[in-house]
């Protein structure tokens, strides 16, 4: 029987068993340690990425909703799709107008005292001015509705249920009191959906229908009284 060796003082004898558990040992501690973090994919530790992270991002507020110049752009091309003859008229409008040729207007305002309070009286019933391209727009969708209204056969409506059938099929919704009867005579006074343009008709003898800005206190329908 060979006897066990006998190791030297301050010497460790190690076995091949406790070799290997030694060894898995070191490198799990390797492993954990790395570059001092831990990545996870799972669910909702902070730092973490992955799809928790990027459910996280896509539950953030939505942007800021479009500015007032999207949203009159948004409007027009709406207007132009549904109704592309109009478009297609005053396409170049707005360039046929340069800045640079545009003769100011001399001041309208009358020098007799007594006109210029009867006309400070009666501002409110002053109508925005309109650029070129909308004052295009609203003079072709007046042509559009007075042709309509007048063409060969045609026989103009009776009653404001009538007239509001007509314009809605023409593709104009009216709201509560944009179609009425005045001294007699229907009428009708509505915003172009999309552009804004404000159109006024008379079905009077004969037929009246023109194109105008809001008035300066608001609406398309001419502001009754006076200041």
């Amino acid at each position: 029987m060979i006897p066990p060796s006998r190791s030297a003082p301050g010497t460790t004898v190690t076995t091949p068993g406790r070799t290997a558990a030694a060894a898995v040992v070191t490198v799990g501690l390797l492993a954990l340690a790395g570059c001092g973090t831990v990545t996870t994919t799972g669910g909702g530790a902070p730092g973490a990425s992955g799809p928790a992270a990027e459910a996280r991002a896509s539950a953030s507020p939505s942007a800021a909703p479009p500015s007032a110049a999207s949203a009159a752009e948004a409007g027009r091309q709406q207007h132009d799709r549904q109704f592309p003859e109009v478009a297609a008229r005053c396409k170049d409008a707005a360039a046929r107008t340069s800045p640079s040729t545009t003769v100011e207007p001399e001041d309208p305002r009358p020098t007799d005292p007594e006109a210029a309070k009867y006309a400070e009286n009666h501002a409110f019933k002053t109508t925005v001015r309109l650029t070129p391209d909308r004052a295009c727009t609203g003079s072709a969708h007046a042509e559009r509705i007075r042709q309509a209204l007048t063409g060969s056969g045609t026989q103009l409506p009776t009653d404001e249920a009538a007239l509001a059938r007509t314009l809605q099929a023409l593709g104009y919704p009216t709201r509560s009191g944009e179609v009425y009867r005045s001294g007699g005579a229907l009428g009708f006074a509505f915003a172009v959906p999309g552009t804004g343009p404000c159109v006024t008709g008379t079905l009077g003898t004969p037929v009246k229908v023109e194109s105008h800005g809001p008035y300066v206190e608001g609406g398309c329908q001419e502001p009754r009284g006076g200041h």
